[in-house]
Order: structure tokens, then sequence, then C-alpha cells
């Protein structure tokens, strides 16, 4: 048996079509209930629904021989897992953004509020900038308007919030999209069934 962590919410939706169309259904999932774990003996599959961000530690801990995780998290939290395949869903970017007219200040620190102090801190390692970082959890877009941080480093799907409170992308770090990940034990023990399974997706991934 293979035992997958989903995200919850609609990317979790879209990955479980994924992995019904490569034949690794299991027909509870879709009924009404309140069940937590869903198996198919037969197809040799157990799925699980867990919050997005909590993925990478059900894969990385073995709860889970496999997970679905976004790139960001994966990024911000550098678990011990293996990435095996992009699945080309939950597409989106992960941006500096901040005011239509900003000018950076180089002789001064840069502040920058984000959920994702680590990518930030990478990003702008890789370009000697000193940087002060606000970690925030919501209403990131809010940071710069209040005059709390000078940019912000966000995930941007369509920019709508964005634009709405004259806010622009200023720079793309690095392209997100959800990829599926193994756990470092279940890949060398279970390698046949993760490679048969990650091989059935791969055909079903959506075109980049």
């Amino acid at each position: 048996m293979i035992y997958v962590a989903l995200p919850k919410g609609r990317l979790g939706e879209s990955v479980y079509a994924l992995f019904e169309r490569a034949g690794y259904d299991c027909p509870a999932i879709r009924e009404k209930n309140r069940k937590l774990i869903f198996e198919n003996e037969r197809a040799g599959i157990s799925f699980f629904w867990v919050k997005p961000s909590d993925v990478a530690i059900y894969v990385e801990r073995g709860a889970a021989d496999l997970g679905v995780a976004g790139k960001d998290i994966l990024l911000e939290y550098t678990p011990d897992v293996y990435e095996l395949l992009d699945l080309h869903l939950g597409k989106c970017r992960m941006c500096v953004a901040g005011p239509e007219d900003f000018r950076d200040d180089i002789a001064r620190p840069l502040k920058v509020a984000t959920k994702f102090p680590n990518i930030a801190r990478r990003h702008y390692s890789a370009q000697s900038r000193e940087i002060d970082v606000i970690h925030l959890n919501g209403s990131i877009e809010l940071a710069p308007l209040l005059h709390l941080s000078d940019v912000i480093v966000d995930i941007v799907e369509t920019g709508k919030t964005l634009l709405e409170n004259h806010l622009t992308p200023l720079e793309t770090i690095v392209p997100i999209s959800a990829r599926l990940i193994a756990n470092r034990v279940s890949y060398k023990f279970k390698n046949a069934e993760i490679t048969a399974l990650s091989a059935a997706l791969a055909e079903q991934t959506p075109e980049e």
C-alpha cells in the first residue's frame, strides 16, 4: 500500500483527479462522509487530507510515502524529501512586489514583509542586499501601504490583489507549482510501486 498525503482545498481536488485519471482512484473519497483516510486495496493506494503546509511534514516523517506540496513550501522549509515530479498544477510565482513608484535606496536595509522569510533571505543574499525581514502571516499587501515595509515577497497568481492596492510585481523569484514528493526510506523500499505511480501521473500531467 502506498500512503499519500493530499493538500486540502481546490488544489488537492485537482491533484486527486490526476491520481484518478492515472488509475489510482479511491471511490470513497468522492462520497459525503467524515472519514479521514481513504483506501483502495485493489489499486494499492491510501489517501488522507492534510493542511497544505503540513504535507511535507507527513512525508518527511514517514507517515506518508508520497505527498503533493507546493514548490513554495519546499523552498521555504527545505524538508528532507525527494522531489519526483512537477505536476504543473496550482501554477503561480514567487515575486517581489511593491508600490508602482518604488525606488530602492541602497544606503539602508530594505524592509521586506513576507510569509516566506527563508526564501526572501536567500533571494537577497544572492544579491548581497541587506534586508530587514518582517514576518507576517496575512494581509501582506497592507505592509507597504502603511509603510511597515518597502516591498513584499509573496505568491502572485493573477496580480489582481496587487493592482487593486496600487502595488506591482517588481521581480519574479521563482515559478511555483505542485510537486510530487517522496519519503526517502519509502522511495528505497517501495521503489517499484512509487516509480510506477510517478510514471502514470507523468502521463496525465498537463502540459507546461
